[in-house]
């Protein structure tokens, strides 16, 4: 299956609990970890920007990364959201395998 660390950044705590429960209640994500305090320097419509934001970690699998990925779409303020994912090589066993078994459908979940 492999197991994704996905990087998304917020503009606020509201949006990082909204999107951070409701990915994890759907099972698309086992854990995410919300880390406040962030300064992202970016370029948008032509201007340089920084805006203070929250960063996600989100805990997933490579077969929920897709849904994971729309569902943030749909609940993020942000017009272009970072939805961005890091293959894990290397984890400790039981871990990897609980947010493999957290991230699995429920019985009659599509």
């Amino acid at each position: 299956m492999g197991v994704l660390l996905v990087l998304c950044m917020v503009p606020n705590e509201t949006a990082a609990t909204e999107i951070s429960r409701a990915l994890v209640e759907e099972r698309l994500a086992a854990c995410v970890n919300c880390l406040p305090g962030a300064l992202s320097t970016f370029r948008w419509e032509g201007r340089v920007q920084s805006e203070a934001e929250h960063l996600l970690l989100i805990k997933t699998t490579k077969e929920r990364f897709e849904a994971l990925s729309a569902r943030v779409v749909a609940l993020h303020p942000y017009e272009l959201p970072e939805v961005i994912a890091v293959d894990v090589c290397h984890g400790l066993g039981p871990y990897l395998a609980w947010v493999e078994r957290e991230t699995q459908s429920a019985q009659g979940d599509h």
